[in-house]
């Protein structure tokens, strides 16, 4: 039997008329998942002590660190509060980090880690950071120039100048090349840097849209404007789809909003209240948050940088929980502590995850798997999906243990995370 309906072919094509133009800005605002991977963390590095080799030191003075004070993971689980039988599959993954990949991502530092310097020491620096760009071997690499605001504004555009010109000229840039606009508070400023990169792709040929870049959030006006709207996300629309993240910046933030230094911190109030800006703007649009960092240092006696530790790991725990799958690191001690926190946070949920997917592969009604105790809808199937793959990318889980309990390889993972065929980053 035919179903009746009422509207007229005529009605519905005035319907999809009238909402074609709504499709084609939903589709261009909000992209989904670039498929890229996001590292979990930053280091940056002041251009003036910086090295190609700084990441392997980083990771030396971690491993020493991780001997000294946490060196089986009986010791780990106590320093950390970690349960035993989780700390004895993160603690040789924590090493094996250390060793093979202690940096994922490279910031050399132009700003407040350098400061005011004479022009020709910045330019030398400027054109050493390049070499390094291109030696360091981090899957991302590149350079927080000083910010486009009146005092610093020729300086940081030279900066950029001569690092990227410097790097273009020397051969293909980095595939995980990353710059960081920082003390961002006008959508101008963003519009902007988005033509300075223009301006460097017609130079030098390349494809436009390969140069983008990221904003630091460290001024309360990037939130919340003048006219009252959400600042942070006319920011996406003045890059012209070339920002990648959007990274909050504890102190200068906290200090700006009057915070005293001593509750200044990413778990602050005013921090929350800044990345739940932050998270709605940049929601479906593929642009990456990023957390700040803490300026708790693990060094000194041992109970000091126990203590330290502990600090930074339930940081780094209350952000993934809060959906802030990236962090700023201010010391080679940091990077116990993020692996740490972020092996223990993927590996604790694979068992449950895997079982619902996999419940979801093979007995999926309408609405999601009909198998447990759980009705998975296909909204919560991409986090769950998003959650392996993210796991995957840092190393916290291999591909065989996820396909053995999922039965889904990398690929279907990527499909149901609403990934786009995997591609290098860039």
């Amino acid at each position: 039997m035919q179903a009746r309906t009422t509207l007229s072919a005529a009605v519905r094509a005035e319907i999809d008329a009238a909402l074609r133009e709504v499709d084609a800005a939903l589709a261009r605002r909000y992209p989904g998942d670039p498929g890229t991977r996001q590292p979990a963390h930053t280091v940056y590095v002041p251009a003036d002590t910086v090295a190609a080799d700084t990441p392997r030191a980083w990771g030396r003075q971690a491993l020493a660190a991780l001997d000294e004070h946490a060196p089986d993971p009986e010791a780990f689980a106590r320093v950390l509060g970690m349960r035993q039988d989780l700390a004895a599959a993160v603690h040789p993954r924590v090493r094996d980090k250390l060793s093979r990949e202690p940096v994922e991502d490279l910031r050399i530092d132009f700003e407040d880690g350098y400061g005011a310097r004479p022009d020709a020491e910045e330019d030398a620096a400027a054109v050493r950071a390049a070499r390094i760009a291109t030696a360091v071997g981090t899957p991302f690499v590149g350079i927080r120039a000083k910010c486009l605001q009146a005092p610093q504004r020729d300086r940081g555009v030279r900066t950029l100048d001569v690092f990227l010109t410097a790097l273009l000229t020397a051969g293909p840039l980095p595939a995980g090349l990353v710059l960081t606009l920082p003390k961002v508070s006008d959508p101008r400023q963003v519009a902007a840097f988005a033509r300075l990169m223009q301006e460097f792709e017609r130079a030098f040929g390349l494809p436009d849209g390969r140069l983008r870049f990221e904003v630091q959030i460290e001024t309360p006006q990037s939130i919340l404007g003048a006219d009252g709207r959400a600042t942070v996300a006319r920011f996406l629309e003045a890059a012209d789809g070339r920002l990648t993240g959007l990274h909050y910046g504890t102190f200068d933030y906290s200090a700006a909003c009057g915070v005293s230094p001593g509750q200044q911190g990413p778990d602050h109030p005013v921090a929350d209240h800044a990345k739940a800006v932050m998270q709605v703007a940049a929601a479906g649009t593929g642009v990456w948050l990023s957390d700040g960092s803490t300026n708790v240092l693990p060094v000194g006696p041992a109970n000091q940088v126990c203590r330290a530790w502990r600090l930074h790991h339930d940081l780094v725990r209350r952000s993934l929980a809060r959906a802030y799958y990236q962090g700023w690191d201010m010391h080679p001690g940091h990077l116990v502590t993020r692996y740490a926190a972020v092996y223990a946070f993927y590996r604790e949920g694979l068992p449950e995850i895997a079982a619902r997917l996999a419940r979801y592969g093979a007995d999926r009604g309408p609405a999601g798997g009909t198998g447990g105790d759980v009705l998975d809808e296909p909204a919560t199937v991409r986090a769950l999906s998003g959650h392996l793959v993210r796991g995957l990318d840092c190393g916290a889980l291999d591909a065989a243990e996820v396909t053995a309990a999922t039965g889904l390889d990398r690929a279907r993972l990527d499909a149901l995370a609403g990934r786009p065929p995997r591609r290098a980053p860039g």
